[in-house]
């Protein structure tokens, strides 16, 4: 019996899962109709307003709403908008002063008729602030106060009440990350410019560069063309890379010993070998521009341990090893 009703429980919930979905796909499908007709007027002229402001974007709304905001804040400001979320009943009780006339003020409500907008609202009116609406009431009080409307569909929540926000607060969001990918393209925002407002973590350990995690000098195990065997594995020996860079009459890279290499050539005495018999020729190198990502993957894709970085004429100024990636957090 318990068992049963687990099961029809487990049923239902699935159930409901995909309605809530399948409600959720509804309002982004009709959120993108929307911008393909009026409602893309409204974004593109907010994006040109945020982009051609001297301040930052004030994001403000209340219980869900406010969530959103906090996040879209969030987005903006990690990818090159400065932005932060002034909570409007704060915002009521001194932290007006946080936004300046160089400012942009992007509210969020669906009504559009929530009263503790009302102060921060009439502040931007008052001092000439620019302010973008997030709504969906046409008509309401803060479209009517707005600059610029963003207008969103009135499509059915998936709470079968139609009181819990859900679908409308994922429109919100689905538009509020469209507007912060938008200004980062117009901005031609990098991945070198995402690092600096990322330096920790894992998401910034791989958006390092291999000049931040490579060995150089001293510390590169390089013998030059010709050399024994011996001495290549020498140097070998005492850099531990698993690898020896081999450098022709000018200084540049021409090939690479490693231990792979060596135990391919056991059966032969490799004291009476040079480097130029045992060597591959040509080897997988990388610039110290190379982000580590793209490092690892080509240690992985080629199955090797280690990359000698060279300069545009081939010369080694240093070397990363798959240990160095994995240190600090990239897989």
């Amino acid at each position: 019996m318990i068992k049963r009703a687990l099961q029809a429980v487990e049923h239902d919930v699935i159930d409901s899962a995909l309605r809530t979905i399948a409600f959720g796909k509804q309002g982004l499908n009709a959120l993108e109709l929307a911008l393909q007709n009026g409602l893309g007027d409204a974004f593109r002229k907010s994006a040109e307003l945020i982009g051609a402001i001297e301040g930052r974007v004030i994001v403000t709304g209340i219980g869900k709403s406010g969530h959103i905001g906090g996040k879209i804040a969030a987005s903006l400001a990690s990818t090159g908008t400065p932005a932060f979320f002034v909570h409007p009943v704060e915002a009521n009780h001194g932290d007006l002063g946080m936004i300046t006339p160089s400012d942009v003020v992007l509210a969020l409500s669906w009504s559009g008729e929530t009263a503790e907008l009302q102060g921060i609202v009439s502040f931007t009116r008052r001092f000439s602030i620019p302010l973008i609406a997030i709504t969906s009431g046409t008509f309401s009080t803060l479209a009517r106060a707005a600059d610029h409307v963003l207008l969103l569909p009135k499509e059915q929540e998936a709470c079968p009440h139609g009181l819990a926000p859900t679908t409308s607060t994922l429109m919100q969001l689905a538009l509020g990350d469209a507007l912060a990918v938008a200004l980062l393209e117009a901005r031609g925002f990098s991945a070198t410019d995402f690092r600096v407002y990322h330096p920790g973590g894992k998401l910034g350990a791989m958006l390092s560069h291999v000049s931040d995690l490579m060995h150089s000098g001293d510390r590169i195990p390089l013998v030059r063309q010709g050399v024994s065997m011996p001495e290549a594995i020498h140097e070998l020996s005492q850099k531990r890379f698993g690898c020896v860079g081999v450098l022709d009459d000018d200084g540049r890279l021409c090939g690479v010993v490693t231990d792979g290499d060596i135990a391919r050539h056991l059966d032969v005495n490799l004291g009476t070998l040079t480097v130029d018999e045992v060597m591959t020729r040509n080897p997988k190198t990388v610039g110290k521009e190379t982000l580590a990502t793209a490092a690892m993957a080509l240690l992985n894709k080629h199955s090797i341990g280690a990359l000698i970085v060279v300069d545009d004429d081939r010369r080694p100024i240093g070397i990363i090893h798959f240990h160095d990636l994995l240190r600090v957090g990239v897989a």
